[in-house]
């Protein structure tokens, strides 16, 4: 079992996150509050392994508990302000959820906490099980087609939507992203930007290269093209490659 709790600065919000964990079978709830102070207390006592948290509190906003707690357990965020979601994602949340939240989209969030914890625990969790959702209940949030990386300066970042993507070259500690007719340089690993990048359509090649699946015009044996762009496949990635191809298009 994931041992959660649930924590925002307005009571009846906590409490229907509590209600939403006691439904979700690997979920068990080991505590609700409105002070962000009394949480760190419960998770630096070690009792807590999944934080619903919201953002803006009085005490404490959510940012500032990340800062502290951050590293010693799991945290989703719940809020009314989309604004946040960037340095939520900066500080490795899990998700990011958007009040009024619908139960489906809660329980999506609980399975990919699932599978970020299943190592912390000795035996395997409990099976997922098909929730009926509520007629009343919106439909879930979709995925975001889009991510930000970083600019040049300390406080800017740039939206790149993924469709736009071609391909990304990682130089160093540096990544250049390459869109039609652009060029993005931004300061991080391309490790770091794989894990960002959704796949499919996106898959690492090659230790210097990423490519959306979507723009390859031919494979040519260990050479990938994009438009005029020639991209070698890595001895490493080429089998992985080929066989993601294969399965794509029936080959």
């Amino acid at each position: 079992m994931i041992r959660c709790i649930a924590v925002d600065d307005e009571a009846y919000a906590a409490t229907i996150i509590a209600d939403y964990i006691s439904k979700v079978p690997f979920l068990e709830l080991v505590g609700q509050t409105t002070s962000p102070i009394e949480a760190i207390n419960w998770v630096q006592e070690g009792k807590v392994d999944l934080v619903f948290l919201d953002i803006q509190m009085p005490e404490l906003t959510g940012i500032q508990f990340l800062k502290i707690c951050g590293s010693k357990c799991k945290v989703i965020l719940t809020t009314a302000y989309p604004e946040y979601a960037l340095e939520g994602y900066e500080h490795d949340v899990v998700d990011y959820l958007l009040k009024p939240i619908p139960f489906d989209r809660f329980f999506k969030a609980a399975h990919k906490a699932q599978s970020m914890l299943r190592p912390r625990h000795s035996g395997p969790l409990p099976a997922a099980v098909e929730t009926p959702q509520p007629a009343a209940e919106a439909a879930a949030a979709p995925a975001p087609e889009y991510m930000f990386v970083k600019g040049e300066s300390k406080n800017k970042f740039l939206k790149v939507a993924y469709g736009d993507i071609l391909y990304v070259e990682g130089l160093k500690n540096y990544v250049s992203l390459y869109l039609p007719g652009q060029r993005l340089v931004t300061y991080q690993s391309l490790t770091e930007l794989a894990e960002q990048l959704p796949q499919p359509p996106f898959y690492r090649v090659h230790r210097s290269y990423i490519i959306s699946i979507d723009k390859v015009s031919m494979v040519d044996g260990n050479t990938i093209y994009i438009n005029d762009t020639a991209i070698p496949i890595g001895e490493t990635y080429r089998e992985g490659f080929l066989k993601r191809i294969r399965e794509k298009y029936a080959l």
